[in-house]
Parts: C-alpha cells; structure tokens; sequence
C-alpha cells in the first residue's frame, strides 16, 4: 500500500469528534476523540479543495485546541518539501 506514513484525519459536522487512520504496514489504525466540550479549530478551505495537507506540527497543535488561523510560523521554522502542490497545504 503506497500510504505508509500517512495520516487520515476526519471530522463531523459539529467538529467535536476526529477520526485518524494511519496504515502501518500490517493493518489500518483507527483513533478517535470526542471533545466533551467546545470543538476542534479544523483549518478553513474553499469548498472546491478535497484534502488540506497538515505538518505534523500543525495536526499537533489542532489535537492540542489551538486555531491554526492564529498561528503563525517564525521565520526560522523549518521548511518541508512535499510532493504536494502548494495549493493544497494549509496557509496558517
């Protein structure tokens, strides 16, 4: 299978619930959290986007409650190059 290392994260509607499937060789992984209170800070996409491309920095900090739109990486914050094109990662 060609998503080895890859996270798949969902949401519900109401954003209080994720789901994450990873693949790791053998099998699929499946996690889930429901938030007893308040909701995740999903990222902001045109409806016209499929996926949002997160760093693992980013997904931390959504798991973690903070809003990726006021976040903002320094200018020594490392650069990652990905096969993804730009359009599709997260502009925060």
């Amino acid at each position: 299978m060609q998503c080895d290392g890859h996270l798949f994260l969902f949401t519900n509607a109401r954003r209080n619930r994720l789901k994450l499937v990873v693949y790791d060789g053998s099998g699929l992984w499946v996690c889930a959290k429901k938030l007893d209170k308040g909701c995740f800070w999903w990222p902001d996409a045109d409806r016209t986007v499929k996926k949002i491309v997160l760093s693992h920095e980013e997904l931390m900090l959504l798991l973690g409650g903070i809003d990726l739109k006021q976040a903002k990486p320094r200018r020594w914050h490392r650069v990652t190059h990905s096969a993804e094109p730009d359009e599709l990662r997260n502009p925060a």
